[in-house]
């Protein structure tokens, strides 16, 4: 616990965003990053509580008041290793996750809630200017080949845990370009896909290979992939969009 007075010294603040008129003119990013003393400030309101809650309300079990504490003290570099220690693509969470972790904060009972997502952003975003997240090709491989079908969130991060595992990867994607919801389901002002992009390029740079245009079925046949890998992992996502049922809907 970096400051254990934050959280009644330190009220929460909003992160910051870009001017409307501004966001008007084109599809960037909303949300502009903390300063520093705002982010160390806002980090400091974490409680570090003896149960805390936010583990439980994070999907990934994210280890929360150990980087909300490391932040404080500007131990960045720490910060982004405990942040990958449950998390492949902190740059992608914290800026699609609805934030669950906040909704079961202990400091939500009675005050605002941590700012956790916008300082998981503020991780992952200081390591890659400081080129601490580099390419680590595993250093042996094991000699197995695993598909991956789908190259959406689900997809990637398969192929990211089992390539680190040392298996060789081929990921398969029908679609013309790598990344499937992230790409093509997500608007470019809640995630921009040069992150996407930048994370893609890693994750070739590491080993993993991706097929596109190759749907699984059609292009390459299920005999295909069990007689040329060890194991396939299954993670194709829904081909029909969430609709509006409206009268009036099909006009």
């Amino acid at each position: 616990m970096g400051k254990p007075t934050g959280f009644l010294e330190v009220a929460r603040e909003k992160q910051p965003a870009r001017p409307v008129a501004e966001r008007l003119r084109d599809w960037r990013e909303v949300y502009l990053p903390y300063d520093e003393a705002a982010l160390r400030g806002q980090a400091s309101r974490c409680m570090d509580c003896g149960i805390p809650f936010c583990h439980q309300g994070c999907p990934l079990g994210n280890l929360i008041p150990s980087w909300n504490d490391l932040v404080f003290t500007k131990r960045w570099r720490a910060a982004i290793e405990r942040l990958h220690e449950t998390n492949n693509f902190p740059e992608f969470t914290s800026r699609l996750c609805p934030a669950p972790c906040e909704a079961a904060c202990v400091l939500g009972i009675n005050d605002s809630p941590v700012t956790i997502k916008g300082t998981e952003a503020a991780i992952v975003d200081r390591a890659f200017d400081e080129g601490w997240i580099a390419a680590r090709p595993p250093h042996w491989r094991t000699g197995r080949h695993v598909a991956v079908v789908g190259s959406g969130p689900a997809g990637l991060a398969a192929a990211d845990q089992i390539n680190r595992a040392g298996h060789s990867v081929t990921v398969f994607e029908r679609a013309d370009r790598v990344g499937g919801l992230l790409r093509y389901g997500i608007p470019e002002f809640k995630l921009e896909k040069r992150l996407l992009d930048r994370r893609v390029a890693l994750m070739e740079a590491e080993g993993v290979v991706f097929r596109t245009r190759c749907a699984v079925g059609i292009d390459v046949t299920a005999d295909d992939l069990l007689s040329d890998f060890d194991a396939i992992v299954l993670a194709g996502g829904s081909t029909v969009p969430r609709d509006l049922r409206v009268p009036g809907r099909d006009l």
